[in-house]
């Protein structure tokens, strides 16, 4: 059995002509979001083993912010291909995962898109289909191995959103 938790970064500054939108950094309200979904995590005991990141400052940060809130420190990667990246990539990614709890912090429109993309039934939430900024997926998966995984296969665990939290 595998579980992935797909994590969209946090509410992050609008972007500006002098600043590349890969180095915005987070706004005041994902610096508070980002503990907030870290203890729920924890609380749901989700915490993964592995977590596959976008290289992005906001993502970054987003992940640096819940990294405090898990007892056990996940083995991390930062990889540029996850910025901005298509479903496709991201499962490509999840496929080189070794832990059979994956965490993938990344960007809409692409990890939206991946969660619809493996849930077998969407849950019942208003924000599914948007995925707001900070929401969790968690997905398992009957499988042996991340190359197992695909699409409808997903069955979804929770979603959360930092506005369900408080």
């Amino acid at each position: 059995m595998t579980l992935t938790l797909l994590i969209r970064h946090a509410k992050s500054e609008p972007g500006s002509p002098a600043q590349a939108d890969h180095e915005r950094p987070l706004a005041k309200r994902g610096r508070h979001d980002a503990p907030l979904i870290g203890r729920w995590i924890a609380g749901q005991g989700l915490v993964p083993g592995e977590v596959l990141c976008s290289d992005a400052v906001r993502t970054r940060e987003t992940l640096d912010l819940m990294l405090p809130e898990w007892s056990e420190p996940p083995r991390l990667a930062y990889l540029a291909e996850l910025y901005h990246a298509t479903p496709e990539t991201m499962l490509r990614a999840l496929e080189q995962a070794e832990a059979e709890r994956v965490a993938l912090v990344g960007h809409n429109p692409g990890i939206a898109a991946l969660a619809a993309n493996l849930a077998r039934e969407a849950p019942v939430h208003l924000r599914w289909a948007d995925f707001p900024t900070c929401a969790v997926a968690a997905l398992r998966f009957e499988a042996d191995s991340w190359f197992a995984i695909g699409e409808g296969r997903g069955k979804v665990l929770a979603f959360a959103t930092p506005a369900d939290l408080g």
